[in-house]
């Protein structure tokens, strides 16, 4: 149940963290966006789908293209392997409550083919807003909330309890959603991807353009109209804020001088490194490692 704060994710931005419990393919969290790492929750995918419930402030959840804004109270569904992350609305205070699931354990196997697959492999449900105006999206947060109550209690048979929550929860989410699957935003969603890797696997050497179209077998502009709708950012701009990402954990736990960060991450200088350090985090990386070592969070 304990939150995690610098949660792994792998070239791909595939989270490396394994959602379960003891006996359960499912975890479920509460989520302090300040105090993550990065003082937001980075894009990241997994196998599971996840359901939210926002606890506190209003949180601004982007899932693979959308941006989506949910208000305490109400809740959202974001589908396996959607490109998904958050940050803080007006007032930097967001809390939620995050219940991640293994497609697998929603259904008995007799009826996952029928009942799971279509809406997780459906590309017009990367999301679903489970909205308390609603009578369904109401019941929909009330079962999320059960869920984390019972996994926080672990008290006599409550995976079973859990389990029949988490029937009803997903009968309510596909009763009231049409899945459609569309071979181009497939095809989108897996070029992604695979720039997304490539950047992953090389940004500490000199990245190009042409080299990060090439990995999504693109043109130089069509690269650039993915990265813009998808992530909001040029694919340069991207790699140098992951850039900054990964010196985050050299500036917390090495001696390494800032210059040495600097090329170590891909910069070619270390002038440029604390520009873009300033943009992204609102210091300086001398200031952030100062900040870590006297005993400061981890931003």
């Amino acid at each position: 149940m304990m939150q995690i704060k610098n949660f792994k994710i792998d070239q791909q931005h595939r989270e490396l963290t394994r959602h379960k419990t003891n006996l359960l393919p499912l975890a479920c969290y509460k989520t302090t966006i300040q105090q993550n790492v990065h003082g937001y929750i980075p894009l990241h995918w997994h196998e599971e789908v996840q359901f939210v419930f926002v606890v506190e402030g209003n949180i601004r959840f982007q899932v693979n293209e959308q941006e989506i804004t949910v208000e305490k109270g109400n809740g959202l569904f974001i589908n396996s392997q959607c490109l998904h992350g958050a940050k803080d609305g007006q007032y930097r205070n967001g809390i939620y409550i995050c219940l991640n699931v293994l497609p697998s354990f929603l259904m008995m196997p007799e009826l996952f083919s029928a009942y799971v697959v279509p809406y997780t492999q459906a590309t017009n449900l990367n999301h679903i807003k489970l909205d308390q105006a609603t009578s369904w999206g109401k019941e929909a947060c009330a079962h999320i909330l059960s869920i984390y109550e019972l996994l926080a209690k672990a008290g006599e048979f409550y995976e079973i309890h859990v389990s029949k929550h988490l029937t009803t929860l997903w009968l309510l989410l596909i009763s009231n959603a049409k899945p459609v699957t569309d071979p181009v935003n497939l095809k989108k969603n897996k070029r992604m991807k695979e720039m997304l890797a490539w950047i992953h696997l090389h940004y500490d050497e000199a990245v190009t353009l042409e080299e990060i179209a090439k990995a999504g077998l693109l043109s130089k502009s069509e690269c650039c109209r993915y990265f813009k709708s998808i992530l909001g950012l040029s694919p340069i701009q991207y790699v140098n804020r992951y850039r900054i990402e990964k010196s985050l954990s050299l500036l917390q736990h090495t001696a390494l001088s800032v210059t040495e960060i600097a090329y170590k991450v891909g910069f070619n200088g270390s002038s440029y490194f604390i520009e873009q350090f300033k943009k992204s985090m609102q210091t300086t990386p001398k200031s952030y490692q100062q900040h870590v070592k006297n005993g400061g969070l981890e931003w």
